[in-house]
């Protein structure tokens, strides 16, 4: 099929899809002398059943572990003879196995990465052995408290779901994951339909598809299309419509740890990665917690003194989303944050933002937003996620548009819609009982 040209606003982003479904999408970028190339996997924590949990991000482990053409070594090896980098993750919607190498590397990255994806062996060996390492992983995201309140918040947020579970898996669902488990997953979720290879950098497209297509030759069969975007999150998280279910008390969730600090996370659902009004959120958020000039940080911080880190965020997922402040704070000074807190998301709630808080939170989105596209690595990371989670590949100049429309009658609007939302509090401290924190919730 030939190359079409994507309309990104620059006509440097052109897309191809082989036989089987596989795209390939490219950006050249001419300026520089690497590439960063990826290849994308449309499976994330999302889509297991609890019989598969953690099983996405255990298959990102192993498929470092060596293929029919390839000891574990051999991939570490051929890499860093070259200076290339190589590494992985995985998220609650995608799998990503990236390289950023020099430009007359890329035929090595390409043929390195695509052996993995597609012929890794999943010895049973290999899966005992990193078992080990992804309980090692969970025990250290265990000792972070900061870590902990956030998985403890978008668990209690959105309950016994597959969004609401943690990625990495729990102690008990890695112990009990058998090896044909996990290759029944890989098998299932790594077909080219729902594969997206994805380069930024010095290439030619013409070259990529080339050279993809003789990296990918053995799976490349059939006539399937390019599977859709994800549109849906698979088991309809309760918080979707930004509700707790049940009395709000039970939105209090205690990880009780014997530490110097509470860490604090207050929140609700958001907005999903389609709606028009994240653009209003995204100011919101950046004027109310996202700088040291947001009211979250001038009032918790700079005037009271009360915490180190205090931020508000904001995030988006197929059908559903979620916005919430973090403090990390003295046990003793907890109840005097989440006030503060209170009493700052009802102030924007009835009054809006002022003309330079709106005018600084815009300059803040669209600032973040394009300095974090300046290098070929995010370049890739943006062409291979948009393809699997976006109807499209939205211009850049469009998305600033859209930021800069955004007016004090949008921001009260959702203001008024999401923050009003019932709240689920994680705290994670030296405590015994979550009863006093029930009030936060009021």
């Amino acid at each position: 099929m030939p190359a079409e040209r994507m309309d990104d606003g620059t006509g440097a982003v052109r897309s191809s899809v082989l036989p089987g479904g596989l795209r390939v999408i490219t950006e050249a970028l001419p300026s520089v002398r690497s590439v960063a190339f990826g290849i994308w996997a449309g499976v994330g924590s999302c889509d297991e059943d609890l019989a598969h949990a953690g099983a996405t991000h255990y298959l990102e482990h192993l498929l470092f572990k060596g293929t029919r053409r390839r000891t574990a070594m051999e991939i570490s090896a051929e890499m860093d003879a070259v200076g290339g980098e190589l590494n992985a993750f995985t998220g609650k919607e995608y799998t990503c196995y990236y390289a950023r190498v020099l430009d007359a590397d890329l035929p090595l990255a390409i043929d390195v990465l695509s052996d993995m994806v597609t012929s890794s062996l999943i010895e049973p060996k290999d899966v005992d052995a990193e078992r080990g390492v992804i309980l090692e992983e969970i025990a250290m995201n265990d000792d972070d408290p900061s870590d902990t309140v956030h998985e403890a918040f978008v668990g209690k947020l959105f309950g016994d779901t597959p969004l609401g579970r943690p990625i990495l898996g729990t102690v008990d669902s890695i112990n009990t994951i058998t090896r044909d488990q996990i290759a029944e997953h890989y098998q299932a979720r790594y077909t080219p339909d729902h594969l997206v290879v994805a380069a930024a950098g010095s290439l030619d497209h013409d070259d990529v598809v080339e050279q993809a297509r003789r990296a990918f030759a053995h799976v490349l069969t059939g006539d399937s299309r390019p599977a859709g975007p994800r549109m849906a999150t698979p088991g309809g998280p309760p918080a979707a419509a930004g509700a707790v279910p049940g009395d709000p008390a039970r939105g209090v969730t205690l990880v009780s740890r014997g530490i110097e600090q509470a860490n604090l996370v207050l929140g609700c659902g958001g907005l999903s990665r389609t709606d028009d009004r994240r653009f209003a959120l995204g100011v919101l958020n950046a004027a109310l917690g996202g700088g040291m000039s947001s009211r979250l940080f001038q009032e918790v911080r700079e005037k009271r003194g009360l915490a180190y880190s205090v931020y508000s965020f904001t995030s988006q997922h197929a059908d559903t989303g979620m916005w919430g402040i973090y403090v990390g704070c003295l046990p003793s000074k907890a109840d005097d944050v989440l006030s503060i807190c209170r009493d700052e998301i009802a102030k924007v709630v009835s009054g809006g933002l002022s003309d330079a808080e709106l005018d600084r939170g815009k300059g803040q989105v669209r600032g973040s937003m394009v300095l974090g596209l300046e290098d070929p690595s995010s370049r890739m990371s943006r062409l291979g996620k948009s393809e699997l989670v976006y109807p499209r590949l939205e211009p850049v100049d469009e998305i600033l548009a859209s930021i800069e429309a955004v007016s004090h009658e949008a921001v009260r609007s959702v203001a008024e819609e999401v923050l009003t939302r019932p709240k689920v509090l994680a705290v994670v401290g030296p405590y015994d009982d979550d009863a006093p924190f029930i009030n936060a919730l009021a």
